[in-house]
């Protein structure tokens, strides 16, 4: 829900996605809106007034905007003018209070940790939220004000025991071991014609061993999200928790564009898909090789839809980086995909930036063809030399799966499985899988095929050659 009123009648308020609608971009920085209702009745006097304007840039540690889809049923407080909603942050996703009067806007879950919470429901002046880790399950909290009369008054949380979120010993003690932390990776090759926000440090999170076997680095997976206006948040997810237990460092990277980090950082990266990305996630790589807390022997790659686009750019662009990839319905090339997708001014605006609004058309030119092949992992086939899995869905209209079978059809590197599946999978083997089990039977150097496939098979993958 993103339309409410407030408890007394006196005002409405909404989320705009105008930034969205305005840029191209399917999804960007929030703004909040109030409408004064009037007691009289008389709607010609209506008048929209700006609770939280877009944020442009963010100084470091200063609220980046709002991004927050809906809201939960009833987000106020007893004072009937201060909402509760979850937002990103950064790589975090936290609780903020926004007094819709007067336009103030605070983080009231904990900020000495990087943690994620998410807000469940509210009852006057309390708050139950969950919150987690990438290495911890998902816990219940009750938070509450410890002063209402007080301005800015501190929150209280406390524990909440709940056999929901329980999970084994084994779990436990598989991921007590293991520990994350939010990097901040300067952007490479800082230009004038960058915006200031846009040339601020992105955001990765690492996720690692508390201690090294040996003085040896754990192979690395690293992770891209899709959109490309999304972001990966610290929360806890099974299938990451999973590669972590088994002795995998994570490095889930939030490159130039994703949600959280102001509207100028994420307006950076239309018109610059397949450079800029790739780029971000490169120099993200290099960094944690440079901080030694990764090997540049043992990577892998793994990424769905804008991350799968990601996944199949990397591995050409940088070929010799990667021991094994996995993507999950993969943009491979935009010129094959813009006259079969369900969201072909997509193609557009990520390729050209905001110009492609106007440039759309469902007949594209010679031209258009041209530069959306020249942004596409299709441009890059001939130098590939990882081991890659791709799984696709049958029933996608967003990514129709002919765009990785075309791909796979120009390597034998490649191999696939189709799903009777559409653009986000409802269920089943999940590709961060196939990945790690790739990798686990990889030399320094290569990944020995053989295995790869048995292990593929094992899990009922039917890999093609």
């Amino acid at each position: 829900m993103s339309l409410l009123s407030s408890p007394d009648g006196r005002f409405l308020v909404f989320l705009s996605g105008r930034s969205s609608v305005d840029s191209g971009a399917h999804s960007a920085t929030d703004s909040l809106h109030r409408i004064d209702w009037p007691v009289n009745g008389h709607l010609s006097s209506l008048k929209i007034i700006d609770v939280i304007p877009i944020v442009q840039s963010a100084e470091d540690g200063c609220f980046p905007g709002l991004y927050c889809s809906n809201f939960i049923p009833n987000p106020w407080l007893s004072d009937g003018c201060t909402m509760i909603v979850s937002s990103a942050w950064g790589s975090i996703q936290v609780i903020l209070s926004v007094n819709v009067l007067s336009g103030d806007v605070s983080r009231i879950s904990p900020t000495d940790s990087n943690f994620s919470w998410n807000l469940l429901t509210l009852d006057g002046d309390s708050i139950i939220a969950v919150f987690s880790s990438p290495v911890d399950v998902p816990q219940i909290r009750y938070g509450y004000l410890v002063d209402k009369e007080i301005k800015n008054a501190a929150w209280d949380w406390s524990d909440v025991s709940s056999p929901i979120f329980g999970c084994s010993a084994k779990v436990n003690s598989l991921l007590s071991c293991r520990q994350f932390t939010i990097l901040k990776i300067p952007v490479k090759d800082v230009s004038e014609c960058l915006t200031k926000g846009a040339s601020k440090p992105f955001e990765a999170i690492f996720v690692s061993n508390q201690s090294k076997k040996n003085d040896v680095c754990d192979p690395l997976i690293v992770v891209l999200h899709g959109g490309p206006h999304s972001v990966s948040l610290s929360g806890f997810a099974k299938s990451y928790a999973f590669l972590s237990s088994l002795g995998y460092s994570l490095l889930i990277v939030n490159y130039r564009g994703s949600l959280g980090f102001g509207e100028e950082a994420l307006q950076s990266i239309p018109g610059k898909v397949g450079s800029q990305d790739v780029n971000d996630v490169i120099t993200a790589i290099d960094h944690v090789i440079d901080t030694g807390v990764a090997s540049p022997s043992k990577i892998a790659v793994i990424g769905g839809s804008h991350g799968g686009f990601l996944t199949t750019h990397l591995i050409g662009q940088a070929p010799d980086k990667f021991v094994a990839a996995a993507a999950r319905n993969p943009v491979c090339n935009l010129a094959s995909m813009v006259g079969t997708t369900d969201i072909p001014d997509w193609c557009y605006v990520e390729t050209y930036g905001v110009g492609g609004k106007t440039k759309f058309t469902e007949a594209p030119s010679a031209e258009d063809l041209a530069l959306f092949h020249s942004k596409s992992p299709i441009s890059h086939i001939s130098k590939v030399k990882t081991p890659t899995i791709f799984v696709l869905g049958a029933q996608d209209l967003r990514v129709p799966f002919s765009n990785g079978l075309q791909l796979q059809r120009s390597s034998n590197l490649i191999h696939f499985h189709i799903k009777a599946d559409p653009h986000c999978f409802s269920a089943g083997p999940n590709p961060t899988t196939k990945a790690s089990l790739t990798l686990q039977y990889g030399s320094t150097s290569t990944v020995n095929k053989h295995a790869w496939l048995a292990t593929c098979c094992s899990c009922g993958m039917r890999s093609k050659y």
